[in-house]
């Protein structure tokens, strides 16, 4: 798997100053909060139609093309606004119903044979684009076409890549006129005689295709005549409920109106609320935070996807706490052992048995910005279960970490180097707490902090400035799956340069085969089987220790109705439904 974009969101909604780079990416919480406006709004007023919304944000969007996007905040509003999906995620609260996919685009939510290889959908009447002509199987077919044209279309999940991985060797995508290339790709994805059924033919299993469609839109629509290749990266053509007015400014943002041509009897997800949405970027987060907790003027009408600075939460009382959710997010932070230089295993077991948990949460906001993780897995994903490898408490135990450290035969203190995306005094808080407890133990932590850019060092295969690395990561799909292969498949990681996802270099026989019985099963229960022993494999040799599940805290204006953050949105404001007060 590719490079993950979501995840660089993991550490900014906590404070940490981190350029977005890997992991992210769309499963869900296990308790998702949910909030009204607090105004006391009926239930009418909650869903009417109509006004004005504004979302407020810093970060600005790098790709809002379909097939190159892979935030999961952008992922979730461009589902929900203007590039509808053949299944989708509903809004709910609940986490499992969130998570379970129902039709969009397509009359069901698939139909598979061939041991999970073979996957078939038929569109739904009534699906067009924004100038009127109907959304087509073609139209899909030349969408996920894009994806293997890696030259051009760059910076999004390519998943298809590796189901598809012959046609992948001689198909260079639409850009290319290569006659043997383009005759694998026709054989893999067919369009039925009529245009409406949409044929994945895929090389090995795909037990949880439906939740790849519904979580990422690499497989969504893209009309081939609107197709600038690299610069159609914001040239956004709607079949949803909203097309854009104008043009998208990075940095700026974009205005999103009602698109004519959308049909709500074909969509059961979206409410498609207000008559429009307005996006600001290049906010700060804490002006963000000030304009929110004064609700004046549009302000009452905003949302944001920016955690709340923990500077601020002691403003977060009376009414504007009503207006205050905190979930948990779909992202893990964790650290990884270096395995060129830590490889003694006592000396990795020393490690996780100091690691303070609680500490590493308390300097960054305390239990609003995170709980304490028991696996790399997020807790909300099919199959997951705390690791039971990881046996200390979550605050650390340095005197069973040092007889452990005076065990593995290394003189003392053992010196490591941490390095984390540092910057702000926040993350170097929690780097310190980190330390604290460490050098308890017995080891002598030199702090490595790279406030500018972070993950392009760590993922240089010769990078030795760091013994311990700090990662972030948020599932593409509620499914293991896309958690610890993408993470310590080194066949998949590895190149002469770079080590991928595997920051910490891990490589090993028996993961690789663990990995390679889970992608062979043919149902998501096998899988999930075969990677909870991964899990413990992997907790055993301690290729990675767990710090947070992450959660945000995030505020809203009093003119919002509907407000909800869920699994389906990546625990951001969820789009699909929320709306202002009639008229404002």
């Amino acid at each position: 798997m590719n490079t993950k974009k979501a995840a660089g969101l993991i550490a900014l909604a906590v404070g940490v100053a981190l350029p977005l780079s890997a992991c992210g990416g769309g499963g869900g919480s296990t308790s998702p909060s949910s909030s009204g406006s607090g105004s006391g709004t009926s239930t009418a007023a909650a869903t009417a139609k109509g006004g004005t919304l504004y979302y407020l944000t810093k970060r600005a969007a790098e790709h809002l093309d379909p097939q190159r996007t892979y935030i999961g905040r952008d992922l979730a509003d461009m589902g929900r606004l203007w590039s509808r999906s053949l299944v989708q995620f509903p809004a709910s609260t609940d986490a499992t119903t969130a998570s379970t996919p129902v039709p969009d685009m397509a009359t069901d939510t698939g139909k598979s044979s061939n041991g999970g290889k073979t996957w078939e959908f038929t569109l739904k009447d009534g699906i067009k684009w924004q100038d009127g002509q109907p959304v087509t199987c073609a139209d899909l077919k030349y969408g996920v076409s894009r994806s293997f044209a890696t030259d051009v279309i760059t910076g999004g999940p390519n998943y298809v890549l590796t189901y598809l991985p012959s046609v992948a060797k001689i198909y260079s995508g639409p850009y290319s006129s290569k006659p043997a290339g383009q005759a694998a790709f026709d054989k893999a994805i067919t369009c039925s005689s009529d245009n409406k059924t949409i044929t994945y033919n895929f090389e090995k299993p795909w037990a949880d295709f439906p939740l790849n469609l519904a979580s990422l839109r690499s497989f969504d629509p893209y009309r081939k005549d609107k197709d600038q290749g690299a610069k159609s990266n914001y040239a956004i053509f709607s079949d949803g409920p909203y097309m854009l007015q104008g043009t998208w400014t990075k940095g700026t943002g974009g205005t999103f109106v009602r698109n004519p041509n959308y049909d709500p009897s074909t969509d059961t997800v979206r409410k498609a609320l207000p008559d429009k949405i307005v996006f600001t970027e290049g906010l700060t987060n804490e002006l963000i935070a000030q304009r929110l907790i004064a609700d004046n003027g549009n302000d009452q009408n905003a949302v944001t996807d920016r955690a709340i600075p923990p500077a601020f939460y002691t403003q977060i009382t009376g009414s504007v706490a009503t207006r205050a959710v905190n979930p948990q997010s779909p992202f893990v932070d964790y650290l990884l052992p270096n395995f060129n230089t830590m490889k003694n295993l006592k000396v990795r077991q020393a490690l996780a048995m100091a690691t303070n948990k609680v500490g590493y949460i308390t300097a960054l906001g305390g239990d609003k910005t995170g709980v304490p993780a028991k696996s790399i897995v997020n807790p909300s994903l099919a199959g997951y279960k705390p690791n039971p490898a990881f046996t200390a408490p979550d605050a650390g135990d340095p005197a069973a970490a040092k007889k452990l450290l005076q065990d593995a035969g290394v003189t003392l203190p053992y010196p490591i180097k941490y390095t984390y995306p540092g910057g702000t005094p926040t993350s170097d808080k929690a780097a310190q707490a980190l330390k604290a407890t460490w050098d308890q133990a017995g080891f002598s932590t030199t702090l490595v902090s790279l406030p500018d850019t972070y993950y392009d060092v760590i993922q240089n295969l010769h990078y030795t400035g760091g013994d311990v690395l700090w990662g972030g990561w948020g599932a593409d799909w509620p499914s293991m799956s896309t958690v610890l292969p993408p993470l310590f498949d080194d066949r998949i990681n590895f190149s002469a340069t770079s080590n991928g996802q595997d920051y910490g270099n891990f490589k090993d026989a028996k993961a690789d085969s663990l990995m390679d019985q889970a992608a062979a099963a043919t149902s998501l229960d096998q899988a999930n089987t075969v990677y909870q022993q991964l899990d413990q494999y992997l907790g055993e040799q301690v290729a990675y220790i767990p710090l947070a599940v992450e959660k945000f805290y995030l505020l809203h204006g009093s003119g919002v109705t509907n407000y909800m953050v869920d699994p389906a949105s990546n625990s951001y404001p969820d789009l699909a439904v929320i709306g202002v007060k009639s008229g404002s």
